[in-house]
C-alpha cells in the first residue's frame, strides 16, 4: 500500500522542521497532487495577504485566483514530469484585491515512500520590491540619459590614456557614427578627425597633458557626415578625485561655425551612469543557548567554505573573526534573557569569518524559536559584499555625473560670456545699424547665459525656476536700458513658482527677452518716459506670461511675424515653447503667452 508523504505538523511548533520553516525568510508551501494546500509557512501567507489557517485544505484556485493561472501550468507541470522547475519568475494578483505580487520560485516533486510524486514542494521569495525598485532605477537612468542627448553638446568621457567610455548623442548623428564606433577607441583615431591628420596628432598630445592635470582647450574641427566639416570650440578637462588624481577626461566642444557669422550656438554635456544590482543568497544557522550549532544550510555551506559536518556541534564562534569572540557571550546571554526577533530594518552588520580565514561582510538576522530543549535562535545571514560594492559604485557614478553636469552649465556659461564680449568689442568699430544689431545679438546671448548661470548654482540640473529667472532677466536688461538714459520703469510681479526643462526654457528666455527689449526700443519714441510690466501667474489653462506696456501701441498694419527682426522672432519662439500668443492692443501693447509648465520649481 502507497504512503502518503511527510508533512510538518503546523499546529506543533516544538518540531524543529516547523521551527525551521516558519522561521525562513522565503515562503514555502506543500501541495497535493490536487493543488491543495497541505502547509504554508508565515512568510508565504504575508506575501499572499492569507493566513496561514486558511491556506490548508483549500485549492490553488480558491486562494489566489489571480495569481493561479500564472501559477497552475508550472505545478501540474512538475506533477506530470516529476522533474523539479526551478529560477520561475512568477506574477499574478495576491488575495488582497489589486494587490499584485511577483515571485521567484522554485518546485519540487516530493515523493512517498514508493517513488511516487505525491505532492510538491514550493519555495518562493517575494521580488516585488526589488524589481519595482530595479525598474525605477532603470527609468531613472533613461531619464538622465534623454537629458543629456538632448542637449544642444558635444560631450565625452575618456580613460586617462584617452579611450572612449561614452559619448552623447549630437556628435554621433552629426557625423554618422554608431556608440560602437567609438568605444573602446583612442579618442584621436575616432572618425571624427579622420580627414585631418593634424587634428589627431593635436588631440593625442592634448589628451597626454590632461591626464597630467592640465585643461586644454584650443579650437579645432570635426568630420561630419557626408564629408562636411564643422568647427568646434574643444576643451579636454580632467576630472580628480579626492586624493587629485586624474581618474577620467571629459572632452566638450561647442559648434563656433555660428560664432564666427556673428552668431553662436552651444553644445555641451554627458554622463555615465551604471547600476547593478546582484542579490545575494541567504545562508541560515540554528544555535542553542550556549551558541552551539544545531543547523545549517546550503547556503551557510557555500557562503562559508564549511561541509556540513564540519559546523554542527562547534560553537558559532567558529564563524566570526577574532575581534568579535571576546564579547560575544555577553551579546548572546543578553539576547536569550530578552529575546526578541530583530527584522532586516534592524539588522546590524557584521563581517564572518571563512573556513579559508578570509573576512566578508554580512548582515544577520535573529530570531528567537522556543523548543523542549530551551531557547533556540535561528539566525539568518546575508553576503552583502556585492551589495557593498554596487553602492560604492552607485555613489561614485552619482559623484561623477553631477560633477560632469556642474562642468557642463558652467562651461557653456563661460562660453557664452566670451561670445557677448567678442559682440561687445566688435561692435566699437561697427557703424550705428551693425551696433544696434550687435547688442541685440549680445542680449540674447545674455539671456541664455542666465539660464545655465541658475542651473549651475542650483545644482539641479533637470529644469528651470523661471520666476527667478525672470527677477534676473529684468533686473539685467533694466540697467542695460539705464545705461542708454531710457525714462522707462521695469516692473514685475511673479505669482507662481513655474519650472520649465532646459530644451523649453531657451526659447522661453529669448522671448522674455525679445519681448521686453522690443517695448523699451519702440513703445516710448523720442525719450516719452512709460511703464512695462511683466507678470508670471498660474491659471486653469497654464501658466501665463504677460509682457506690457503704456506706450504708443502697436500699428495697425503689423501682425504676428511681421515687422523688425525681433518682432519675427516672436511667434518662432512661442511655437518652441509649445504655447500660445495673444496680442492685445488698447492703451499701449500687452503680450499674453500661455504655455504648460514642467512642475513645481522648488
Amino acid at each position: 500500500m502507497r504512503r502518503s508523504i511527510s508533512l510538518p505538523d503546523p499546529s506543533d511548533p516544538d518540531t524543529l522542521l516547523t521551527q525551521v520553516l516558519a522561521a525562513l525568510p522565503v515562503g514555502v508551501a506543500i501541495l497535493d497532487p490536487a493543488l491543495r494546500f497541505r502547509y504554508v509557512n508565515a512568510e508565504l501567507a504575508r506575501s499572499t495577504g492569507v493566513a496561514p489557517a486558511d491556506h490548508l485544505g483549500q485549492t490553488l484556485d480558491t486562494v489566489l485566483p489571480g495569481a493561479a493561472p500564472a501559477i497552475r501550468p508550472l505545478l501540474q507541470r512538475v506533477l506530470d514530469s516529476g522533474e523539479p522547475l526551478t529560477g520561475q519568475l512568477v506574477a499574478g494578483e495576491s488575495a488582497v484585491p489589486g494587490h499584485r505580487r511577483q515571485w521567484h520560485a522554485d518546485y519540487r516533486p516530493l515523493r512517498d515512500d514508493d517513488g511516487a510524486v505525491a505532492g510538491l514542494l514550493a519555495v518562493m521569495r517575494d521580488v516585488t520590491e526589488q524589481r519595482e525598485a530595479s525598474r525605477a532605477a532603470q527609468e531613472n537612468e533613461r531619464q538622465l540619459r534623454g537629458i543629456l542627448d538632448n542637449l544642444p553638446a558635444y560631450v565625452g568621457l575618456l580613460t586617462p590614456d584617452g579611450t572612449v567610455l561614452e559619448v552623447n548623442r549630437p556628435p554621433l548623428e552629426a557625423a554618422g557614427l554608431r556608440r560602437e564606433d567609438v568605444c573602446g577607441r583612442k579618442f584621436w583615431e575616432t572618425g571624427w578627425w579622420r580627414d585631418d591628420p593634424q587634428a589627431r596628432r593635436q588631440i593625442e598630445a592634448a589628451t597626454q597633458r590632461a591626464a597630467q592635470g592640465e585643461l586644454q582647450r584650443f579650437d579645432t574641427e570635426l568630420s561630419l557626415a557626408g564629408d562636411a566639416r564643422t568647427a568646434i570650440d574643444f576643451t579636454l578637462a580632467p576630472l580628480f578625485d579626492d586624493q587629485g588624481a586624474v581618474t577620467h577626461l571629459i572632452p566638450s566642444g561647442i559648434d563656433i561655425t555660428a560664432r564666427r557669422a556673428g552668431e553662436a550656438a552651444l553644445r555641451l554635456s554627458e554622463q555615465r551612469f551604471r547600476q547593478v544590482v546582484e542579490n545575494a543568497p541567504d545562508g541560515l544557522a540554528m544555535v542553542d543557548e550556549q551558541g552551539q550549532i544545531l543547523l545549517v544550510n546550503a547556503g551557510i555551506e557555500r557562503m562559508f567554505l564549511y561541509r556540513r559536518d564540519q559546523l554542527i556541534g562547534r560553537n558559532v564562534m567558529v564563524l566570526m573573526p577574532e575581534r568579535y569572540r571576546a564579547a560575544h557571550p555577553a551579546l548572546m546571554a543578553g539576547f536569550m534573557r530578552e529575546p526578541s526577533a530583530r527584522d532586516m530594518a534592524g539588522r546590524r552588520e557584521l563581517f564572518a569569518l571563512r573556513s579559508d580565514g578570509s573576512e566578508f561582510p554580512v548582515e544577520i538576522g535573529l530570531n528567537p524559536v522556543s523548543s523542549e530543549g530551551g531557547m533556540r535562535v535561528l539566525a539568518t545571514i546575508v553576503d552583502v559584499t556585492r551589495r557593498k560594492a554596487d553602492q560604492a559604485e552607485l555613489e561614485r557614478a552619482l559623484a561623477e555625473k553631477t560633477a560632469l553636469l556642474q562642468e557642463v552649465h558652467h562651461r557653456v556659461k563661460n562660453n557664452l560670456q566670451v561670445i557677448s564680449s567678442l559682440l561687445s568689442l566688435q561692435s566699437r568699430s561697427a557703424s550705428d545699424e551693425a551696433r544696434r544689431a550687435l547688442a541685440e545679438s549680445q542680449s540674447r546671448v545674455k539671456a541664455m547665459a542666465l539660464i545655465h548661470q541658475l542651473l549651475y548654482e542650483r545644482h539641479d540640473f533637470s529644469q528651470v525656476d523661471i520666476g527667478l529667472y525672470l527677477k534676473r532677466l529684468c533686473r539685467l536688461l533694466q540697467d542695460t536700458q539705464h545705461k542708454h538714459g531710457a525714462p522707462v520703469t521695469l516692473h514685475l510681479a511673479v505669482q507662481h513658482d513655474v519650472a520649465l526643462d532646459l530644451q523649453r526654457a531657451v526659447p522661453c528666455g529669448l522671448l522674455i527677452n525679445e519681448l521686453v527689449t522690443n517695448a523699451y526700443k519702440h513703445a516710448f519714441p523720442a525719450g516719452r518716459a512709460g511703464r512695462i510690466e511683466v507678470q508670471l501667474a498660474l491659471g486653469p489653462d497654464g501658466a501665463r506670461l504677460v509682457v506690457g506696456d503704456d506706450g504708443i501701441g502697436l500699428p495697425d498694419d503689423i501682425e504676428q511675424g511681421g515687422g523688425s527682426l525681433g518682432f519675427q522672432l516672436i511667434p518662432l519662439l512661442v511655437d518652441q515653447l509649445g504655447g500660445q500668443l495673444a496680442i492685445e492692443r488698447g492703451d499701449g501693447t500687452r503680450f499674453v503667452v500661455t504655455f504648460q509648465p514642467d512642475g513645481d520649481a522648488s
